[in-house]
């Protein structure tokens, strides 16, 4: 079941982008600022929020209030859509519990295979010296 967020609990501030636009560019504020505090989040339990914050990386803060940047676009609406997908993806990753690795020990079989061979090898081996003066 996935997660979502309710937008009360994501602030969008617009600014100005560089990039694409022309004299757009420099009158209309179309970059995007979503923050979104996951460390004070209801809606999140607190396994996905640890490995949300731990996904986020330099994005995340150390009060963990989670940045992100979209200045992709031209409008604002599609910057906001752009930050809003992003922020459901990397909830979606945190969503996943990763699997428990638990380190394989090589059968007896194998040991004893490793063993022979190794064994065979090194015999081999010493018979390739000098011939001994008898």
């Amino acid at each position: 079941m996935p997660i979502v967020i309710p937008d009360s609990e994501v602030t969008m501030t617009f600014v100005r982008a560089s990039g694409p636009g022309g004299q757009n560019v420099n009158k209309v504020s179309t970059a995007v600022e979503l923050r979104f505090d996951a460390r004070q989040s209801r809606s999140l339990p607190a396994d996905v929020r640890q490995r949300l914050l731990a996904l986020a990386g330099s994005r995340a803060t150390q009060d963990g209030v989670i940045i992100i940047m979209s200045r992709v676009h031209r409008t604002q609406e599609a910057n906001r859509a752009e930050a809003r997908a992003r922020l459901d993806e990397l909830v979606a990753r945190a969503q996943v519990v990763p699997k428990i690795r638990r380190p394989s020990r090589p059968t007896f079989g194998s040991k004893v295979r490793r063993l022979t061979e190794k064994s065979q090898r090194a015999s081999a081996k010493k018979l390739r010296g000098r011939a001994d003066e008898d």
